[in-house]
């Protein structure tokens, strides 16, 4: 049974009663769901997944003033529910703690992207990574009576203003081609193959990143970076391709196939900049490409800081 499935069946059968008979008076400051840490949460947990941090669990949120008041008394009445649900008990490892069980929206927010309300600027966007807004905008909400959780995560999934993902992607288009198109080479001639293993593995998280900027997604922890993209829309063919990559060894034997796949990429990915109207250049070296478009950044913050700047984590 998949998570999600798991802890919203647990929800409608005994959340629903803390939240309409138990607490009624809190009820219209409540919202519930599963978001968060733990694979279930982006719907990619396996027979894998089961042996720690998962099983019957949800959250509840409220807001800081209401939870300062009733929290504890909210806690003690999740607590009470039953721990075994359709054959899982739910195992939680120390580092798991506090995933799950009763919280405020506002430490919710602050944990993952550093501030208790959405961004309200370019500079505040562009400082939180990636991988933790992908955190703070999986899952489900099962209800939100207040509406504020959902408000803020609303604003979140709208994805990046168009200046950050400019600037975003300029640093992932310098990186690969400094990574791919320039030092994998070079590093082959030399005989420096450890070398040439970082540069290749450089290209890819940056190619990655890449990708899903152009599919408006956020990336998620590297664990689940190729996973979260199996069902992109926008150069599927270049995830296969980095795919591929991943699988070839880095040999004298294989670095001209290698080196062929880097600009197949590079040349895709340009062409779609193109198209999408990022750049004009026709120059196959992504450097161009991220040159340019850090020209045609509008806020001067961002426009000003080194190509190669990015959060990534």
């Amino acid at each position: 049974m998949k998570g999600m499935e798991l802890a919203s069946a647990y929800f409608e059968q005994y959340g629903r009663q803390i939240i309409d008979y138990q607490l009624p008076q809190y009820k219209e400051y409540m919202a519930a769901g599963l978001v968060g840490e733990g694979s279930e949460c982006l719907g990619f947990d396996d027979e894998f997944s089961t042996d720690h941090d998962f099983g019957p669990a949800f959250c509840i949120w409220l807001p800081e003033t209401v939870y300062r008041q009733v929290g504890n008394q909210v806690q003690k009445a999740y607590d009470c529910m039953p721990r075994d649900y359709l054959g899982y008990t739910r195992v939680e490892m120390p580092q798991g703690a506090g995933r799950v069980g009763v919280m405020s929206i506002e430490s919710f927010y602050l944990k993952y992207i550093g501030m208790t309300h959405a961004p309200q600027d370019n500079m505040e966007w562009f400082r939180i990574p990636e991988s933790y807004l992908a955190t703070a905008t999986n899952g489900s909400v099962f209800v939100d009576n207040y509406g504020q959780f959902s408000d803020i995560r609303a604003r979140l999934k709208s994805f990046y203003p168009a200046d950050v993902v400019k600037k975003k992607l300029a640093a992932r288009l310098a990186l690969m081609g400094q990574s791919g198109q320039y030092n994998y080479s070079r590093s082959v001639r030399r005989g420096d193959f450890q070398a040439a293993y970082f540069a290749c593995s450089e290209f890819i998280k940056n190619a990655m990143g890449a990708l899903y900027l152009l599919n408006e997604t956020y990336m998620p922890y590297y664990k689940w970076v190729f996973r979260g993209a199996e069902n992109f829309r926008i150069l599927p063919d270049a995830v296969q391709m980095l795919r591929q990559l991943t699988a070839i060894s880095d040999t004298a034997e294989n670095s001209a196939h290698k080196e062929q796949i880097i600009e197949s990429i590079s040349v895709s990915v340009g062409m779609e900049l193109n198209r999408r109207g990022f750049t004009r250049t026709s120059d196959s070296f992504l450097v161009s490409h991220g040159e340019e478009i850090m020209r045609s950044i509008e806020d001067s913050r961002l426009r000003n800081m080194h190509i190669m700047h990015d959060v990534t984590r």
